[in-house]
């Protein structure tokens, strides 16, 4: 995975704990390695809960004017 984003290992690693500890992906120990999924019932009720509460049903993305293009 860490190869495939281009980030090293350790910077994986240090994200994936944070997203077990949030309950957002789950892990399993098989022999030397550490298999992660996704918890995708708890992804989708936290973007349910932002979309509500932060954007409130609208589109939260920053549309680009012609001023901030390069």
């Amino acid at each position: 995975m860490a190869e495939g984003l281009g980030i090293p290992a350790n910077t994986l690693s240090f994200h994936l704990k944070e997203l077990t500890h949030a309950g957002l992906v789950t892990q399993e120990r098989a022999s030397r390695n550490i298999i992660y999924r996704a918890a995708f019932d708890r992804m989708n009720a936290l973007l349910g809960y932002l979309t509500e509460n932060c954007c409130q049903g609208a589109n939260c993305a920053v549309e680009a004017t012609a001023e901030s293009c390069c």
